[in-house]
């Protein structure tokens, strides 16, 4: 257990370092742009690569592992989707809201510097495709059901051309293609740019984690929704607990790095982007930042709890 302590309390050390910096000093929150442009534009990105382009190629090319990820988050969002609909009579915006909630989990922000951390470089490979995948549906599932409930509904050729520029154009996508471009090719970088990299990649953890922290701490928490009774425990308990389960039956001869980080990743809070899609349509939006919030300072427990059963073989 103290391993995991000394692992964890670096990284959530860094988070609520980030929450009291931003209760304290009450500076604008626009304040927070150039250091989450750095951190998703420039410092991720070049970690995403710096993994990705020294992996054996062989390694991509795992369609059950990516295949079985998104099957547990997709069943996590219809369920959770089901529930919150079968609630507000039928409400898709604000369903597909707490479905999000249920299903996105914070794994740009956090999950390379815990998966890494935890189980090492190996996990980067793991982390970067549900990254990818993963993004890629929750990009096509928030036009499309958000669709249902809009009045002006816009052409399928319009809507798809909106979700593939979403996901074409995300730095973190386009980081791990040019990483397996890298990969296929060999590509040898100049010492200086190679250096470069590596000072971008060693930024992007306590940068992202001490991010998350102060926008936590900017978000308003007027309230704690009676959703969160089902969203909480589905993001953080069951995700986690139904991805593991579908691994061990599904793909018994798994790595066990792969599949300890994609539990880890299952079991993050609450995606910021939660926050962003409910802003984005104007549906369900102060109840969506209280569930990032909220599910972020309770995964410091869940998260801790779950890397202990993990690290000590328990599960």
């Amino acid at each position: 257990m103290l391993a995991v302590i000394n692992l964890v309390i670096p990284l959530f050390g860094l988070i609520f370092l980030g929450f009291f910096a931003g209760k304290v000093m009450r500076f604008a929150y626009e304040g927070l742009a150039w250091m989450n442009f750095f951190i998703v534009y420039v410092a991720l990105p070049a970690l995403f690569y710096r993994l990705l382009s020294a992996t054996p190629v062989d390694q991509f090319a795992r369609v059950g592992f990516i295949a079985v990820s998104l099957l547990a988050t997709l069943i996590i969002f219809a369920g959770t989707f089901a529930l919150a609909g079968w609630r507000n009579q039928g409400n898709v915006g604000e369903a597909t809201i707490q479905a999000f909630g249920a299903a996105y989990g914070n794994i740009g922000y956090m999950g390379p510097p815990l998966a890494i951390a935890a189980f090492g470089p190996a996990a980067g490979v793991p982390v970067a495709l549900i990254f990818c995948f993963e993004n890629s549906m929750h990009f096509a599932f928030a036009p499309l059901m958000m669709g249902f409930e809009g009045e002006d509904r816009k052409p399928a050729w319009q809507l798809a051309r909106e979700i593939l520029f979403k996901i074409f154009t995300h730095p973190f996508i386009l980081a791990t293609l040019a990483g397996v471009g890298g990969a296929i090719i060999h590509l040898e970088l100049p010492a200086a740019l190679n250096t470069l990299l590596s000072v971008l990649s060693g930024a992007a953890a306590p940068c992202a984690l001490f991010a998350m922290g102060v926008t936590a701490a900017l978000r308003p928490l007027k309230r704690v929704p009676i959703e969160l009774a089902y969203i909480v425990p589905a993001k953080l308990i069951l995700h986690p607990a139904l991805v593991y389960l579908l691994m061990v039956l599904l793909l018994p001869g798994l790595d066990p790095v792969w599949r300890n980080s994609a539990v880890l990743l299952a079991a993050l809070p609450s995606a910021t982007n939660v926050f962003v899609i409910a802003q984005q349509y104007q549906v369900w939006q102060e109840r969506a930042s209280s569930c990032v919030v909220i599910t972020t300072l309770l995964a410091t427990l869940t998260v801790t709890g779950l890397l202990y059963l993990l690290q000590e073989g328990l599960v």
